[in-house]
C-alpha cells in the first residue's frame, strides 16, 4: 500500500527500508535532504515539505510520523492536520505521552482525520528482526493500514491494543519494565565483575541464554557488549532516559501502584549523570560533623 513517512532517523530510515523491501509505495520527508536522498536510493519518493508529501499521496492518505516526542511531533502533526483532509490517517510511531495522543485524536477527529498511536519497540535491530508494534485507535482504521504493520513487525509482532492512547500507554509500561530489567542485569553483572574469581562475564551471559530463567534478548545484548569490551572500559557510566520511564512512574503515582523497582531504576539513571553530587557531599559533611568521620578533601 502507499504510505507517507515523516522522520528518517535511525529507526525511521530502517522502517522505510523494510517497507520498500516489501514493495510498499513510500513517500518520505525529513528536515535533512541527505536523509531524503538516502531514502530515495531504496526506491522511496522524496519530498521537500510536508505539503509536498501530502500532495503526492492518493486519497485517503496515510502518514506515519517518526520524529522525537514533544514539540517536534506536536508541530509535525499540526502541519499535517492543516494539509490533510477528512478520512486521511495520521500514525504516530514515536515515543509520545499517551495523554497527548488522546488530545490529538480528539482534535483531528473534529476535522474528520483519523489518528493511530503506534508504540514501536525494536531499536536499531528492527530492520533485520522487525518491530514490535502496539497500536491504539479506531479498529477499522487500524485494519485499513494493517498491511504496513504486518510488514514492519515480525510474525505475531503487532496488536491493536485498544482506543486512542492505548498503544503508547502499553509502550510506556513496556519501557518502564525495560528500565527495571536493565538495572537488575547491571547490578548482577557488577557483582560478578567485582568477585575474586576472574569470571568470564560474556561467557556467563551466553550460558544463561541456554535454559536459564533469566534468559532474554537484553541478556543476549549484554553478552554482545561484554565480548566487544569485557571491562566496559571504552564507555562512561552515563545513562540517559527517553522520558517513558518518568511517565511510567507518574502513572504509578496517579494509580497508587507501588512500582518501586521501576522508580529506583529511573533514579539510578539520574545519579549516573552526577560525577560529584551536592547531596553526596552533604552526606559526607554530616558524617564528619556528628561522628568525626574522615572526609576526602579535594586536592
Amino acid at each position: 500500500m502507499q504510505i507517507g513517512f515523516v522522520g528518517l532517523g535511525k529507526m525511521g530510515m530502517n522502517m522505510v527500508t523494510r517497507l520498500r523491501r516489501d514493495r510498499h509505495d513510500v513517500v518520505v520527508h525529513d528536515l535533512s535532504t541527505d536523509k531524503v536522498r538516502e531514502a530515495e536510493a531504496t526506491g522511496a519518493v522524496g519530498t521537500g515539505s510536508l505539503a509536498d508529501l501530502v500532495g503526492k499521496l492518493a486519497k485517503p492518505r496515510a502518514v506515519w510520523v517518526m520524529v522525537p516526542a514533544g514539540k517536534p511531533t506536536e508541530e509535525t502533526v499540526r502541519q499535517l492536520a492543516a494539509a490533510l483532509e477528512a478520512d486521511d490517517v495520521v500514525i504516530d510511531g514515536g515515543n509520545t505521552y499517551y495523554k497527548d495522543d488522546v488530545r490529538r485524536a480528539g482534535e483531528l477527529s473534529a476535522r474528520g482525520i483519523h489518528y493511530l498511536d503506534a508504540g514501536t519497540s525494536g531499536g536499531i535491530w528492527g530492520l533485520e528482526l522487525g518491530y514490535c508494534l502496539m497500536i491504539g485507535g479506531p479498529e477499522p482504521v487500524f485494519r485499513r493500514v494493517e498491511p504496513v504493520f504486518r510488514t514492519l513487525a515480525p510474525e505475531n509482532g503487532y496488536l491493536h491494543v485498544g482506543g486512542s492512547g492505548s498503544g503508547h500507554y502499553v509502550k510506556m509500561i513496556h519501557n518502564g519494565i525495560e528500565y527495571a530489567l536493565m538495572q537488575s542485569y547491571a547490578e548482577g553483572f557488577e557483582l560478578l565483575a567485582k568477585s575474586d574469581y576472574g569470571l568470564d562475564l560474556a561467557g556467563i551471559a551466553e550460558l544463561w541464554m541456554h535454559g536459564s530463567v533469566v534468559r532474554s534478548w537484553l541478556l543476549e545484548l549484554a553478552g554482545t557488549a561484554l565480548r566487544a569490551d569485557p571491562k566496559l572500559e571504552s564507555i562512561r557510566g552515563w545513562v540517559a532516559d527517553s522520558g517513558e520511564g518518568r511517565w511510567t512512574v507518574l502513572d504509578a503515582i496517579e494509580k497508587d501502584v507501588p512500582a518501586a523497582l521501576i522508580t529506583q531504576s529511573l533514579f539510578v539513571r539520574f545519579r549516573s549523570r552526577q560525577e560529584d553530587s551536592f547531596g553526596e557531599k552533604m552526606l559526607a559533611a554530616l558524617r564528619n560533623q556528628f561522628g568525626g568521620h574522615a572526609v576526602k578533601r579535594k586536592s
